[in-house]
């Protein structure tokens, strides 16, 4: 239990004390405030500790937004039943072991039963106002953290936008075009080579941008060309190994991931003919791994690893296996989990955020308005008991509203979180599922 409820039992103890001492006690002596605060102290606590644990006990089993319905009718009995057997033993240790004004036989007995309903209802009233409160937390909670989920959702779209935009580093082109431009001259031939694998490149950049996933056949294909600009470029600097097993190309992986991880290995490591950078992509079971020899250069401006965390977020958005990065003293490796299907994405049009949140606010104000009934009947069923015992102790008239509005609250809790609309609507959706199938 939290410090700040602890607290707020003391004060409550602190405050019955007070209000029976000073109204209800004929007596204002020391021995009888202490009693009643020590009664006070006990019916707040034992109470209060037991409601707290029910309710937290809920919380971890069955938490309001992933089982509402559930919670709530687990709620309903528990608080019912829980309350019952702590009121009974309040009373038992107020009347027959403190006070000692009854016996065991006598505080089970009719004589007593009117006076632990007038109890128990008091605590159905507590126990139901706590319950509530939890549940308006939760849903708090929930809602922000809601609103945090979509704010990272629209930041790591936005950045894989803006990564797939430029995925070709505005350095690569420059280079290319300035060996392009050297290349005219030398050797005419080699630079109309040198164009055509240009034109691949971007043309499969503008192709596959807007995919998911694409085969690894395709992916290696585009790698290979890449590549072959990169070997133009530096020459005996850099050397590219393919070592991937044919059954493996019709797997999937994201997009472009290749380019990226290949230019990461060309813009952080130096390469010269005496100390070439070994570049080397292979399978290994459902990986696909690219490793090259760490050959650090300095660097002038700190990388903002957009490149590797991009094809992370992309992974992440489609399946729950991870990318891992090893590094030790002389190697770099990435490893990209190869899918063996493509994951099912529906191509529906997204439920308009005005609808969704109307319908999400609608069952808010049902649920809501269930436990002010709730509230309401606990505080007026026991202003009703007090009345009837207060005036006329020997007709007991207070069953009828009580019973009466009882049946209403337990109807509104089976429409509410039973046959409601969010059953039928749920029927509904089953039913066309099938139909469709």
């Amino acid at each position: 239990m939290k410090r700040k409820y602890f607290t707020i039992l003391l004060w409550t103890s602190l405050g019955t004390t007070l209000f029976f001492f000073l109204f209800f006690n004929d007596e204002k002596t020391l021995q009888t405030f202490l009693i009643t605060l020590l009664l006070s102290t006990m019916y707040s606590f034992v109470l209060g500790f037991g409601n707290g644990f029910i309710n937290e006990f809920l919380n971890r089993k069955f938490p309001w937004s992933e089982a509402t319905r559930t919670r709530a009718v687990l709620s309903i009995i528990s608080i019912i039943i829980g309350n019952f057997i702590l009121v009974y033993f309040c009373n038992y240790m107020n009347y027959v072991v403190i006070q000692k004004t009854a016996t065991t036989e006598e505080f089970f007995s009719s004589k007593y039963g009117v006076t632990n309903w007038f109890m128990i209802n008091i605590a159905l009233l507590i126990s139901a106002f706590l319950h509530a409160k939890s549940f308006m937390e939760e849903l708090k909670k929930t809602s922000r953290k809601e609103v945090v989920e979509q704010k990272l959702i629209a930041k790591s779209a936005n950045a894989q936008f803006e990564s797939l935009k430029n995925q070709l580093d505005p350095h690569f082109l420059f280079n290319s075009l300035n060996v392009l431009s050297s290349l005219i001259d030398e050797n005419p031939q080699q630079a109309q080579k040198f164009t055509a694998s240009m034109s691949k490149i971007y043309r499969y950049v503008l192709e596959q941008k807007d995919k998911e996933l694409v085969t690894v056949e395709d992916e290696i294909e585009f790698a290979k060309t890449y590549c072959d600009l990169l070997k133009t470029r530096f020459e005996d600097s850099v050397d590219f190994t393919f070592d991937v097993a044919e059954e493996d190309y019709q797997k999937y992986v994201v997009p472009l991931a290749l380019q990226l991880l290949l230019e990461n290995c060309i813009k952080h490591n130096f390469a010269t003919s005496s100390k070439p950078l070994v570049i080397r992509i292979f399978s290994a079971g459902n990986i696909l791994c690219i490793e090259n020899n760490l050959q650090v250069r300095e660097q002038i401006k700190e990388s903002s690893g957009i490149g590797l965390a991009n094809i992370v977020q992309r992974y992440s958005l489609l399946t729950d296996r991870n990318v891992f990065i090893e590094k030790s003293e002389d190697h770099f490796k990435v490893k990209l989990p190869m899918l063996l299907t493509k994951p099912h994405i529906s191509n529906a049009k997204p439920e308009d955020d005005s609808v969704a949140y109307n319908r999400a606010q609608k069952r808010v104000k049902e649920i809501k308005s269930f436990y002010m009934n709730l509230i309401s009947y606990c505080t007026v069923s026991a202003f009703l008991i007090f009345i009837n015992l207060f005036t006329s102790s020997r007709n007991h008239w207070f069953w009828f509203p009580v019973l009466g509005w009882g049946i209403g609250v337990a109807s509104h809790a089976f429409q509410v979180f039973g046959v409601g609309e969010s059953w039928q609507e749920k029927k509904i959706r089953e039913i066309m599922n099938k139909q469709k199938k």
